[in-house]
């Protein structure tokens, strides 16, 4: 096979996986607007959220402390926590990624974990940035066609009948369990778990989550 064959059969390997872990990560939207439409927010506020902020871990957070009573401060700060690994993606994908400045805020609106995780997969730099843009850019419209759809889901129905209401617990449940395969990964949840159980009758909402953060000390795999 020569080089041309070679890098044509590279694309298309490289384009059915992006794509379909876009089209996945869009079924959490979908949740995550039905949920937070549910807690109060508009169909507009909804989407904007993950237009501008388009980091899941991050919104689930947030829209469940707020629903849950607590304040914008601790929905904050849990929020920018859990969003605080994307500025070691960056670091990571700034020595790979190069252009225009246009185009590297662009990059860094999708610097995230999926797409850092199938770029850094890659040896070469042309597979590592054609991974890192068909992931980011999928997963970015997906988030965004799932949050929409789930948001006008939301205002039509009344979530709680329908089960829909524990769209927010679900979701926290499926981003935790592929870290649970490890043991580092199974203490840091068990840390975690014991200081929010400890914490919530005496923490307004929303502070347990961020005490609970102590579990990544002993989450971190050791060099």
């Amino acid at each position: 096979m020569n080089s041309v064959d070679g890098g044509v059969v590279e694309r298309d390997s490289l384009t059915a996986p992006c794509v379909v872990l876009g089209a996945a990560v869009g079924v959490f939207g979908v949740a995550f607007g039905v949920g937070a439409v549910s807690a109060g927010a508009t169909v507009t506020m909804t989407c904007v959220m993950s237009l501008l902020v388009f980091t899941g871990a991050s919104q689930f957070s947030a829209v469940s402390v707020i629903a849950g009573g607590g304040t914008v401060v601790s929905a904050l700060a849990g929020a920018s926590l859990l969003a605080a690994r994307n500025a070691v993606y960056g670091l990571t994908m700034s020595r790979r990624l190069q252009g225009s400045l246009p185009l590297r805020l662009i990059a860094a609106q999708l610097t995230i974990d999926e797409s850092t995780a199938m770029a850094t997969a890659r040896s070469d730099e042309a597979s590592v940035r054609r991974a890192f843009w068909l992931t980011g850019l999928s997963v970015y419209v997906f988030w965004n066609l799932g949050t929409l759809a789930g948001a006008l889901i939301g205002t039509a129905i009344d979530p709680a009948t329908v089960g829909l209401d524990a769209a927010f617990p679900a979701g926290f449940a499926a981003m935790v369990m592929p870290h649970l395969a490890h043991r580092s990964g199974r203490r840091a949840g068990l840390i975690g778990a014991a200081v929010c159980l400890v914490s919530i009758p005496f923490l307004p909402v929303g502070l347990p989550i961020l005490c609970a953060a102590v579990g990544i000390l002993v989450g971190v795999p050791k060099p």
